[in-house]
């Protein structure tokens, strides 16, 4: 299978979407070497290309023409190793770092890698030691910098090095201590600083994760050693605070099984994995064990010390003793070192009743791994995922495993699209079994859809729509005909409404129709067929005055007539003669009839004629009649409404504060339940607000470098000038310059010319960073606005269930229950550049009058 799987990069998704750096060289050359040596061969000497030291290493454990379509673990072991040890002669300097590449950015196949080396210590204990020394340089850098993915393959690899006789089992057991020690110290309330427990979680979990690839061998070498690593690891449980993740939970109510809260988190979970697995005498069968094969040689190699790493320092405690400086200390902690995985438990256990527990974390462990390190090349990423090395089928596992991140909380590691493109990848790759796991998945979730997460669903709904359309948007409608026999606000009736929305959005009205007849009920579910609703286009439209100043302005439009021109027209004719009312539903109808043949048309009457639509639409109430008029011009078209409001957010002719006031009013609350329309633009408005914050601060970081790139310039242009006026002589008995005239003029322009150079990117730094200063104010309003916005549209509704279960007390019985809002603080945003903090009481961001309720 893997075989016909070919690589290529996938443009449409490269990075991760909450790490948008660009990929290292290194990362994107082994990608390249992944894509070339899966193509195949047209000639001979492409074939030998192929058959490269690189490729032989990339491809070792495939069933790939590498190594003659033989998929044994030891053929290829051999073979590789004979290729590498020639190479080693005369360009170890290529061969090294190449490995330890290969090591990190495929893990599935350290125990390949590992008894390799094992084998190349037999014949070169230098080169071994090297490999040693690069580890070990390699494991401290990613301790200092906070490295996770780096750390836990690394500390794998150790492990399978010691395996093979490389690595002294007593230098791993220090290791393992070091980690213990550091993360014991760090949950101590007296030592440490118990907020930083996600970093000392990672490190127990790091040490959990090495067991299944060498905790045999490490019982059998130095069992009080490794019983003493348990007695620790026990000790530390004890002092540890149970990790509750019911807020991230895909999940919002409980189960049939009662409770969530009470339930492992993943490190108690991990932690109970691997004691069963030391009673089952270390044995599992997800994890290959090649270096059994050549057990009998590697007993003969020299086994090399580690040497002493260190932890970092934990951060201080903050001095402040209250709650929300402790909570910002433990939210740092938790995003530089995250929890890989929430498990989703889509179907029943009997699916995977032959998997056991630890060799379902192994093997999400591998699918883990293949997600990140692949993520620029999708086929391959597939095809691994598709041939783990592992003995079982493993079909649901994978299909839970992608669909936890694709739905994981707060949010995916990568783009959606990625995960979207990885299952279509492997419905392709495995025809016969993972199309039909998918589709489980998928009716499971939808039975479930109202226990779902609100960002769950979302996401959901925009996978599952993508996902079809590349399937001819085939599926079998009249499973959810039933839908229509439920409320507008049903989830799952919604969910079935706004998956056919977004269909038509990916192809066309009768394309979508035709794919549910099989279950012609649901055209009720469908969106609006047709095109825009012109206001003056109809019958009804083409009589009375506004027609008529529609066809003025069209005209004008259409002359090319500037906006300076249409503006005074508007001043002079249209509003004192109509009205604001009237001259902005004319203006912004016609504008945007004249923008609705596609998006290029929008953007350049945008472009045009924005500085019209600004000066109609000065202040928040107009912006929000203009967004009444949009909404109305394309009400059959929801897309178009939330691409128009977004462009015309991109040319600042609308504030997010209007969108914001325009999606909480009346009559799209009322929406709320029963459509995602209003609810996309408001997630539109606040990412365009987030990532101009984004953009802003990265274009200051760029300009900060430029600034001292130009004091630099600039310094070393006035150093050589004044060494130049330095060099005097003396000429008829008085002191003249003693450079050329023409150089002097030269260096004087350039010291000048650098000065004015430095003054120019210092003012440019210094206006964007007002811009910054505006933007972070513009955030901090749209936060408030919408809390208050919540709050006002939840405090009705609470109220009254609050009333019906005596819950309220009416405000002139609530005296002994009142809050103090003066000595209480609601809310305290961070404010940069050292700007005081801004505090607002309960009352006046919740909207309530008669309660004292906690919002």
């Amino acid at each position: 299978m893997n075989s016909r799987v070919r690589g290529r990069v996938n443009r449409f998704q490269l990075n991760p979407c909450n790490n948008s750096k660009r990929e290292p060289f290194a990362r994107k050359s082994l990608l390249f070497f992944l894509r070339t040596s899966r193509t195949e061969t047209k000639n001979t000497l492409n074939a030998l290309a192929m058959s490269s030291w690189k490729s032989l290493l990339l491809r070792i454990g495939e069933k790939c023409p590498e190594y003659g379509g033989i998929a044994d673990y030891k053929d290829h072991i051999e073979s590789c190793f004979g290729v590498i040890r020639r190479e080693l002669e005369h360009s170890a300097g290529d061969v090294l770092p190449f490995l330890i590449q290969c090591v990190e950015q495929l893990p599935h196949k350290i125990p390949l890698y590992g008894t390799l080396v094992g084998l190349l210590n037999l014949e070169d204990e230098q080169i071994v030691s090297k490999i040693v020394a690069k580890v070990h340089s390699g494991l401290q850098e990613a301790l200092i910098s906070g490295d996770c993915n780096r750390i836990r393959i690394l500390m794998r690899f150790l492990t399978v090095l010691m395996c093979s006789k490389v690595l002294q089992p007593t230098s791993l057991v220090v290791i393992f201590e070091t980690l213990l020690s550091s993360a014991a110290t760090t949950v101590d309330e007296e030592k440490g600083n118990p907020a930083w427990q996600a970093r000392a979680d990672f490190y127990i979990s790091c040490i959990l994760a090495c067991l299944p690839w060498g905790g045999a061998e490490l019982f059998e070498q130095v069992p009080e050693e490794v019983e003493r690593i348990m007695v620790g690891i026990e000790a530390y449980f004890s002092i540890r605070k149970h990790i509750s993740d019911a807020g991230l939970s895909v999940f919002e109510d409980l189960d049939e099984k009662g409770s969530t809260y009470n339930e492992k988190d993943f490190l108690e979970d991990l932690w109970s994995r691997i004691q069963d697995l030391s009673s089952a005498s270390w044995k599992l069968e997800s994890v290959p064990r090649p270096h059994l094969s050549f057990e009998a040689q590697l007993v003969a190699g020299k086994s090399h010390d580690f040497g002493p790493i260190s932890c970092p320092e934990q951060p201080s405690p903050s001095s402040a003793t209250s709650g929300i400086s402790f909570g910002r200390q433990r939210h740092e902690a938790e995003l530089k070192y995250p929890q890989r995985i929430r498990r989703l438990n889509i179907f029943p256990a009997s699916k995977a009743e032959d998997i056991q527990p630890i060799d379902r974390f192994v093997v999400e462990e591998y699918l883990l791994d293949v997600l990140l390190y692949l993520n620029g090349c999708r086929k391959e990423c597939a095809a691994y995922m598709a041939g783990l090395p592992v003995p079982f089928r493993y079909e649901y596992l994978m299909a839970e495993t992608i669909f936890s991140q694709l739905l994981l909380l707060p949010e995916p590691p990568f783009k959606p699209a990625y995960y979207t493109l990885v299952i279509i990848d492997l419905c392709k790759a495995l025809p016969g079994a993972f199309p039909a796991v998918v589709a489980g998945a998928v009716r499971v979730l939808f039975e479930k859809i109202a226990d779902l997460d609100m960002e769950c669903r979302t996401r959901l709904i925009l996978w599952f729509s993508h996902h079809l359309s590349n399937f001819q948007f085939i599926w079998p409608w009249e499973e959810w005909a039933h839908v229509l026999d439920l409320p507008k606000w049903s989830p799952q009736r919604v969910f079935v409404q706004e998956v056919l929305e977004r269909e038509v959005r990916l192809s066309y009205y009768d394309k979508i129709k035709q794919s549910i007849e099989n279950a012609p009920a649901l055209e009720n579910l469908l969106p609006p067929k047709g095109g825009p609703s012109f206001k003056y286009g109809g019958e009804d439209g083409k009589n009375g005055t506004e027609h008529e100043l529609s066809l003025e302005l069209n005209a004008m439009v259409k002359g090319r007539q500037t906006s300076r021109d249409i503006i005074a027209w508007i001043e002079e004719s249209l509003f004192p003669a109509h009205g604001l009312e009237v001259a902005l539903r004319v203006v912004a109808q016609t504008l945007l009839d004249i923008g609705s043949k596609s998006f290029t048309h929008l953007i350049t009457v945008l472009e045009r004629y924005g500085q019209v639509i600004a000066k109609i639409c000065s202040d928040q109430d107009r912006q929000i009649m203009l967004i009444g008029e949009i909404s109305s011009y394309w009400k059959n078209n929801n897309q178009m409404i939330a691409i128009t409001i977004d462009r015309m957010m991109g040319y600042r002719l609308l504030s997010n504060l209007a969108v914001v006031r325009w999606v909480f009013s009346p009559s799209n609350v009322n929406q709320f339940h029963i459509s995602d329309h209003p609810w996309e633009v408001l997630r539109n408005a606040v990412s365009k607000t987030y990532n101009r914050i984004c953009d802003l601060r990265k274009e200051i970081l760029s300009m900060e470098k430029n600034v001292l790139s130009a004091e630099e310039a600039a310094s070393k242009a006035r150093e050589e000038l004044e060494a130049a006026e330095s060099k005097l002589t003396l000429m008829d008995g008085e002191p003249v310059l003693g450079e050329n005239p023409v150089r002097m003029k030269r260096l004087k322009s350039n010291a000048d010319r650098a000065k004015e150079e430095e003054l120019s990117v210092r003012e440019s730094l210094e206006a964007k960073e007002a811009l910054l200063a505006r933007a972070i104010d513009e955030n901090e309003a749209l936060f408030i606005t919408l809390y208050k916005s919540f709050s006002s549209v939840l405090a009705e509704p609470l109220r009254e269930a609050f009333k019906d279960e005596g819950v309220l007390k009416p405000e002139g019985e609530a005296d002994e229950m009142a809050i103090d809002l003066e000595s209480s603080t609601a809310m305290e945003l961070d404010k940069e550049n050292g700007r005081p903090k801004k505090r607002y009481p309960l009352k006046y961001l919740c909207g309530s009058k008669g309660f004292d309720i906690l919002c």
